[in-house]
């Protein structure tokens, strides 16, 4: 019997649980969402795979991964697709999730990525398993939860920490909440770390059917309606929706936000930096409630965003801030 590594991309699957062989394709029949049994060729000490109970594994030269094509385009770490992979099938983890694809840029700043080669796609009864047949035949529900919305102006912005604290402190509300990221590429640990902070539930595009949401637009608002399905089931007093990366970047995080924009109470908007405050807001023109992130790590940081924009900063890993948060997510939600 062959031995796998399952990345947390399978997580949706019963790969795990089920025999299954593989078999070579050519490149024309490829798609995003499709598991792929690949061979590590060059690992690294300083990246792992994530697996599909969300721990994090080193991988070693000759392991096999049931990972799945897709697409990344990360502003600050590296960009690569399976659309540009060669002929003879070598590509990268373009994240540790199993995202396969051939890197087409990568940041000086970051090591090399996991190189591995391609050996065939996941077969069952001599059909190509894909992410989107398991993602769950889900009756479509209206989305009506308060929304309490947490987007950046790029990636490692400190969207997830935001989620996790904020969910903290509407839990200490007695409130039950769910946990969602809509967006960004498909990392099991954010949706877990919400899950950390007291979520009642979390749930991402991944349990949609999608490897990272950059897809096509019909493709990525079939997998939507299912997410925000998903979301709706649990009966939340309100849901705390991540949109990964930015709104401005290829994710489709702009028809995620008009789809639940009528639901949205409160924004935060994580920054890396003041500046890019301004630039988010006069481009996607929002106006949010709370700037937070690394911007505010410094009384430097917030002297500059109050001079550049009337909106309050909130370092919310403070924990003298943790008031003034509570009180603008009360008044957010009209909680007496």
């Amino acid at each position: 019997m062959n031995h796998y590594i399952f990345t947390s991309l399978t997580r949706i699957s019963d790969l795990a649980d089920k025999a299954f062989e593989y078999k070579y394709l050519a490149k024309a029949n490829w798609a995003t969402g499709d598991y792929i049994v690949c061979e590590v060729t060059k690992s690294s000490r300083q990246l792992q795979a994530e697996l599909a109970n969300g721990r994090m594994m080193e991988l070693l030269p000759g392991d096999r991964l049931v990972a799945a094509l897709g697409v990344r385009h990360a502003s600050l770490e590296a960009t690569g697709s399976w659309h540009a992979v060669g002929r003879e099938g070598k590509m990268h983890l373009l994240t540790g999730a199993g995202l396969a694809g051939k890197v087409t840029s990568r940041s000086t700043f970051i090591p090399e990525l996991i190189r591995i080669d391609y050996v065939g796609h996941v077969m069952i009864d001599q059909q190509k398993c894909r992410m989107s047949d398991y993602a769950p035949k889900i009756k479509e529900l209206d989305f009506n939860l308060p929304v309490i919305l947490i987007v950046g102006t790029s990636m490692s912005a400190g969207k997830t920490m935001a989620a996790k604290v904020i969910i903290r402190q509407l839990k200490k509300m007695n409130l039950k909440v769910v946990g969602g990221k809509l967006t960004g590429g498909g990392r099991y640990r954010d949706i877990l770390s919400m899950k950390d902070g007291g979520a009642d539930a979390v749930f991402d595009f991944v349990d949609a059917g999608l490897p990272s949401s950059i897809c096509s637009v019909e493709q990525y608002s079939e997998a939507l309606g299912k997410l925000l399905s998903m979301l709706a089931s649990v009966k939340a007093d309100v849901a705390v929706i991540e949109i990964g990366a930015s709104p401005l970047e290829p994710y489709n995080g702009d028809i995620a936000v008009k789809k639940i924009q009528d639901q949205v109470k409160c924004t935060v908007l994580c920054a890396s930096d003041p500046y890019a405050v301004v630039g988010v807001m006069q481009s996607w023109r929002v106006q949010p409630s709370i700037i937070s992130g690394p911007a505010v790590n410094t009384l430097g940081g917030i002297d500059l965003i109050k001079k550049l924009c009337d909106i309050e900063p909130l370092n919310l890993i403070e924990r003298e801030n943790l008031p003034r948060l509570r009180t603008i997510l009360r008044e957010s939600l009209q909680l007496d």
